[in-house]
C-alpha cells in the first residue's frame, strides 16, 4: 500500500498549536524506501481555525497541510535519482514529502513555503525521515536569499499552478533559479493554468519534456534552460 495513515498520540513540540498539532503519520512506499510524513489528520478544521481569526490572511489558507498526489507522483520520480551532492530546492515544500525524498536520495536540500506552518512540518519530517533539509519562508514573488544562492542543480515544485497568479511570477523565477546546467521539474494533475504557462515556457526558449508519472492523473514536466537567462 503506497500510503496510510496510522494516528498518532502527540505531535512533536516544533509543530504549530492548534488543529495543527493534531497529527497522523502516512507511511509512503517509494521505489522499496518507506518515508514517514505527519500531517494535520482534519485539514479543515486547521481551515476553521484561520477563518475564525479577526483578519485571516488568504496566503495562510491551509493548502499544506495534505499529501497531494503531484508530491507524491514527484517524490516517486525523485527518490530514484543520483542525487547525491546535488543543490536542490522546492518550491511550495507543503508538508515536504518531495524535499525529504530528494534529501534520501543524497541532495542538499532547501525548502520554501510562504506558510511557516508548511515549513514547520517539512523540518519535522525530515527529522522523523534521518536527514537534513534546510527551510525557508518565502512566497515565489519575494524570494529572498535562496534566490542569490542560485544557480541551483535541480528545482522541484509540485501542484503551483493552482492559482493564475503564480504563472508570471514562475516564468520570471524560474530562469534566474537554473542555468543550463541546471533542470525544473514541476509536477501538475492538469490546472487550468498550464498551457499558459507551458506556452510561456515556450517562448523563454526552454527544452521540455515528461517524466513518468500517473498516466491521467499527474504530469511530471523537465523544464531545462536553453540558454543562461
Amino acid at each position: 500500500m503506497d500510503h496510510s495513515p496510522q494516528p498518532l498520540i502527540a505531535a512533536p513540540p516544533e509543530l504549530p498549536p492548534g488543529a495543527a498539532s493534531d497529527v497522523v503519520e502516512d507511511t509512503i512506499e517509494l521505489s522499496g524506501r518507506t518515508v514517514r510524513m505527519l500531517r494535520p489528520r482534519d485539514g479543515d478544521a486547521v481551515l476553521d481555525e484561520l477563518l475564525a481569526e479577526d483578519d485571516p490572511d488568504e496566503d495562510r489558507l491551509p493548502f499544506w497541510a495534505e499529501l497531494w498526489p503531484s508530491g507524491i507522483a514527484l517524490a516517486r520520480a525523485v527518490i530514484s535519482q543520483p542525487l547525491t551532492g546535488r543543490r536542490v530546492l522546492e518550491l511550495g515544500c507543503g508538508l515536504g514529502l518531495v524535499s525529504v525524498t530528494a534529501a534520501l536520495a543524497g541532495a542538499r536540500v532547501l525548502a520554501v513555503d510562504r506558510s511557516p506552518e508548511a515549513t514547520a512540518f517539512t523540518a519535522s519530517n525530515a527529522a522523523r525521515n534521518d536527514v537534513s533539509v534546510r527551510t525557508a519562508v518565502s512566497a515565489f514573488d519575494e524570494p529572498g536569499p535562496w534566490l542569490r544562492e542560485a544557480p541551483w542543480d535541480l528545482v522541484l515544485a509540485a501542484d503551483v499552478l493552482y492559482e493564475q497568479r503564480n504563472v508570471p511570477v514562475l516564468l520570471w523565477l524560474l530562469p534566474r533559479l537554473v542555468d543550463t546546467t541546471g533542470e525544473v521539474w514541476l509536477a501538475d494533475p492538469g490546472r487550468p493554468s498550464l498551457p499558459t504557462f507551458l506556452a510561456g515556457v515556450d517562448a523563454l526558449g526552454w527544452r521540455r519534456d515528461e517524466l513518468p508519472a500517473d498516466p491521467g492523473v499527474v504530469t511530471i514536466h523537465r523544464l531545462r534552460p536553453a540558454t543562461r537567462p
